[in-house]
């Protein structure tokens, strides 16, 4: 009576194991399925992001810096033209990138243009627009030669921009330099793992290492930054 119950169990065990799936699958599918993400990981992607980041507003703070020019230079030919100064602006602005094209089309619509003028230079990359509001100060009303100080404007912030240009390339192999010396360290805990010496374990699993890591990587950031400021000291034209 007994024997009943038990060989529907036999059977039931019988039947998942024929329907499980072999070892060798289950190892393979583990193997397949994507790792979560370590804290490492996303570090150094958050890193990679920073950097990218960085590097994008580098170039969009050229990209507006010769925006500047370009539209000094059409406001001084829109003034030899015989436009006034307001619609000057807004013929020039007509060629900008959107951001900086909006910001200066509402400039020339009315109001006090040089105050305005000075609200917009606080955009990174558009500093020579303060300049601009300078000229606009003292000519605005003087027709041809207020054409004249535009164009010279533009000849100078051109000017700048070469020199900056120059001290950018110039300072190239010094920022090179200083990066790899920045990255030497890892070379040392490659070194020393082919050793045998555990360095992660160390600096990962105990006290000291902790706070040699910590110590460390504070003093390559500020390394690195030390020599970020000095080259950016000396971009900026004397």
């Amino acid at each position: 009576m007994n024997a009943g119950p038990a060989a529907a169990v036999f059977v039931g065990l019988a039947v998942w194991v024929a329907a499980a799936p072999p070892r060798a699958a289950v190892r393979l599918r583990d193997l397949a399925a994507p790792p979560e993400p370590s804290i490492a990981t996303s570090a150094v992607r958050t890193l990679v992001t920073a950097v990218r980041d960085l590097r994008r507003g580098r170039h969009r703070i050229r990209e507006r810096r010769a925006a500047v020019i370009e539209l000094c230079d059409g406001i001084g030919a829109e003034l030899v033209a015989g436009r006034a100064p307001d619609i000057a602006l807004a013929h020039a602005a007509a060629v900008l990138d959107e951001e900086l094209r909006t910001a200066l089309i509402a400039v020339s619509a009315g109001g006090d243009v040089a105050a305005q003028l000075d609200q917009v230079a606080g955009l990174p990359g558009a500093e020579g627009l303060r300049l601009l509001a300078g000229c606009w100060r003292i000519g605005a009303e003087r027709g041809g030669m207020f054409a004249g100080v535009v164009e010279g404007l533009a000849a100078a912030l051109r000017d700048e921009e070469a020199h900056r240009a120059e001290v950018a390339a110039q300072l190239a192999g010094p920022k090179a330099t200083a990066r790899l010396l920045a990255a030497l360290p890892l070379l040392g805990l490659a070194m020393a793992a082919a050793l045998g010496a555990r360095p992660l374990a160390f600096l990962f699993g105990t006290l000291p290492g902790v706070a040699c890591l910590f110590t460390g990587i504070g003093l390559d950031a500020l390394g690195l930054l030390w020599a970020r400021r000095l080259a950016a000291a000396a971009e900026v034209p004397r």
